[in-house]
């Protein structure tokens, strides 16, 4: 028997209207989303030597996840959470990074819904600013928009062939409606980003709106900041990366105040996947030295990330909660929130969470959460695929979490309960516990496909930067 999230999945894919429920009035919704960092860097996770006193206030006056699960790296996870689907059904289970790599591969709308095409169908007003890197703006100038987003002001990505593309941090190479694509001189993008958001918040506060901070921080190369200039070590330099994240969530939430619209926002604060690999940005994290977990599925640093909900008045305050999330949830959150309809005709494999965070039930509907894809896609036949035929993932519920690799067998089985930081591999185990865990939690992800699905796209016309013409 189908677990009960994809019964609801087969109605949605026959193309049934799936109406959320709507709130007396729309929220505004303003999700960030950092770039490369883990729990070990977020004071409120229990980090040591750091202070990110903004963030941790959103936490003390809202809602702390322990139990939120992104993907393991950055294309993944970014479209995932876009689509509500996992990676095995949208296709994206390895890193592409578009402007670079080209090939004709894109993120493309008109094969898949996003939650700022549902959330603006509903009558949001929406816009983006940061990092997107899943379109190439120079064939795709729309992309933002055909995506959901009235306005934009993100970071182009790496080009190919256009070295100032490079540039996230000082003196960046931007993207808007209004100028195209061009050099910020002498500005700190994460300042302009975060700038352009509010603009947008106090031209439109008497909207409801959709706000979506995907930022350029902490990602390398390191850098200075505003706030640090003349540091030099690498380490001083990622901790001053990682306080001026913390700085820019205190701008918006300040911007948000002075709108009049604080008590109407929600606020979600996570990040994208584990802290980028490396002897600097290791920390010290509830007594524990931990180094950053990007690509990785591990629990402590890698796949579990920072997830947090604020909205004075209407998400209880002061509350850590066990409930299971993954990324595939926030698609029909927002819909949930929004009081929009699911997208039609498409499966959606996340379900809503938002009656936990309007405090009208003590869990999230989630008995299993998961989390898959790493590393980079290929290139066979003129066409990205991922690659593996069945990409590695792990699947856990309340307590245990179960490691399946590609050749779709059970590898390893911790007791998260007693082994959080999975050091007792209980695959073997005769255990009666573990052994009804192993069983229960194979036999959900043998409902998953046998292979796993390549990228859907019309293909972009063939430019002299792509990958396919770099290569002749």
């Amino acid at each position: 028997m189908l677990p009960r999230i994809f019964c609801l999945l087969a109605v949605a894919a026959l193309g049934t209207p799936v109406i959320a429920g709507e709130p007396p009035t729309k929220p505004n919704i303003l999700f960030i989303l950092v770039d490369d960092l883990g729990k070990e860097w977020i004071g409120c996770y229990g980090a040591q030597n750091i202070e990110t006193p903004h963030i941790d206030a959103l936490a003390a006056s809202g809602m702390k996840f322990n139990n939120a699960w992104c993907m393991p790296q950055c294309t993944p996870t970014r479209v995932t959470l876009l689509t509500g689907q996992y990676p095995f059904r949208h296709g994206w289970t390895n890193h592409w990074d578009v402007p670079r790599w080209g090939a004709g591969a894109h993120f493309d709308p008109s094969l898949h819904a996003t939650y700022a095409n549902v959330l603006r169908d509903a009558g949001y007003t929406t816009c983006a600013a940061g990092k997107w890197q899943i379109d190439d703006f120079r064939v795709e100038p729309r992309a933002m928009d055909e995506a959901g987003f009235d306005d934009w002001c993100m970071w182009t990505g790496f080009e190919t062939g256009n070295r100032a593309s490079a540039n996230r941090y000082w003196d960046p190479y931007i993207h808007t409606p209004e100028s195209g694509s061009r050099t910020y001189r002498g500005k700190f993008g994460p300042d302009v980003y975060c700038d352009h958001l509010i603009e947008f918040i106090q031209a439109n506060k008497s909207k409801p709106m959709l706000l979506y901070y995907a930022m350029a921080l902490t990602h390398g190369p390191l850098t200075t900041t505003p706030d640090s200039a003349g540091t030099e070590g690498q380490r001083e330099q990622f901790a001053a990366m990682v306080r001026y994240t913390d700085k820019l969530v205190g701008r918006l939430l300040a911007a948000l105040e002075e709108a009049g619209i604080r008590d109407h926002t929600i606020v979600f604060f996570t990040t994208d996947n584990g802290t980028g690999l490396g002897r600097v940005t290791r920390n010290v994290r509830l007594g524990r030295t931990v180094s950053g977990g990007k690509a990785k599925m591990s629990e402590q640093n890698g796949t579990a990330q920072p997830f947090i909900v604020n909205c004075p008045g209407l998400v209880p305050q002061g509350v850590t909660t066990e409930a299971l999330v993954d990324f595939t949830d926030i698609l029909p959150t927002f819909a949930e929130l929004g009081g929009a309809a699911l997208p039609e005709g498409r499966i959606v494999d996340g379900q809503s969470f938002a009656p936990l965070l309007l405090g009208q039930a003590d869990d999230s509907p989630r008995r299993w959460i998961l989390s898959m894809g790493g590393g980079p896609a290929v290139l066979r036949d003129g066409r990205v695929h991922p690659r593996l035929a069945y990409d590695d993932r792990v699947i856990r519920g309340k307590r245990f979490k179960l490691w399946i690799g590609s050749d779709r067998r059970p590898i390893k089985l911790y007791d998260l309960q007693s082994d959080p930081w999975e050091e007792i591999n209980l695959i073997d185990s005769t255990d009666p516990e573990a052994v009804a865990a192993k069983k229960r939690l194979t036999r959900i992800a043998a409902e998953f496909p046998e292979k796993d699905a390549s990228p859907a796209y019309q293909r972009n016309p063939a430019q002299k930067w792509d990958k396919k013409e770099a290569a002749k």
